[in-house]
């Protein structure tokens, strides 16, 4: 075939008011997902800007030790104490420990999975540094479905990429195996909002770190997980807090679960609509179900 062949190439399209059509329903799949972009970058405003005042500025704490009212529901605000005190962070919330963040979650770092390939046609994608930063696995490396299952991803779970690009996110992506240079973070003990919230503090002096790496990939080191420190609050206060930012941290990635479930709807939607083999009326309902 010849690029001067592609001219003449002729394509079976429907009428122009089918095509005015399929582009409104396909539109509005559109719509949103960027709604839900959108959506997510208020929420991660939300989230981080909650827990620089609660947790990093201590503004409750403050405006009580001056006798003020914190303007939080009176079970929440109770919790918070009057007084900060010293500590090795500097001044924190009276009752407040100072912990760091492999003190607060696991950090598992993936395996080579080179030397786990698929077995009998059954394969999860490899999650890497490319992927995670895609928010998807298309176009992934494959390996064996029979991982042990800490190192299986799922949807919700808080990857942290330590080497090359330092990023961390709640994964959307579906089901995938976790590749090495990537933490999956967990936590038996903290809510998951804490500790996405807490590694993203520090987020900026890891990157620091990592570009001070002149003659390596940049990366850094376990032993910066445990340099890098939070204060913890009590665990009746945790309780409280939750109702509050957990909702909000897990609606993030809920949403990106949503927007991957609209991408893969519309882009088959489209073949089937442009060849016929989807009725308009069909689609229609298809996309209000969504």
């Amino acid at each position: 075939m010849r690029c001067a062949d592609v001219p003449n190439f002729e394509l079976r399209l429907p009428p122009l008011p089918e095509q005015r059509a399929i582009a409104n329903i396909l539109g509005t799949l559109d719509d949103k997902i960027e709604l839900n972009r959108r959506m997510n970058e208020t929420l991660e405003s939300m989230a981080r800007a909650l827990f620089k005042s609660w947790v990093v500025d201590f503004d409750p704490v403050r405006v009580k030790a001056e006798g003020r009212d914190p303007c939080l529901p009176q079970p929440l605000a109770d919790l918070f104490p009057a007084r900060l005190v010293d500590s090795e962070l500097g001044e924190i919330p009276e009752g407040w420990e100072v912990k760091s963040l492999d003190e607060i979650a696991r950090f598992l770092n993936g395996l080579g999975l080179q030397k786990y390939p698929p077995v009998d046609g059954r394969f999860l994608p490899v999650i890497k540094i490319a992927q995670l930063r895609a928010g998807n696995t298309n176009d992934a490396d494959r390996a064996s479905a029979a991982l042990e299952v800490d190192y299986v991803v799922q949807d919700g779970d808080i990857l942290f990429s330590w080497s090359g690009s330092l990023e961390c996110r709640l994964w959307a992506g579906g089901p995938g195996a976790l590749n090495q240079h990537l933490f999956k973070v967990t936590s038996d003990k903290y809510p998951r909002w804490l500790c996405y919230l807490g590694i993203h503090q520090h987020l900026a002096d890891f990157r620091h770190i990592a570009a001070g790496k002149a003659t390596t990939m940049g990366h850094i080191q376990r032993y910066h997980l445990s340099d890098a420190k939070l204060p913890v609050p009590p665990s009746a206060l945790l309780r409280a807090m939750n109702p509050v930012v957990g909702p909000i941290v897990e609606s993030m990635w809920r949403r990106a679960v949503q927007s991957r479930t609209l991408t893969g709807l519309r882009d088959s939607l489209l073949p089937k609509l442009i060849s016929g083999e989807l009725r308009l009326t069909d689609a229609q309902r298809t996309v209000e179900a969504v």
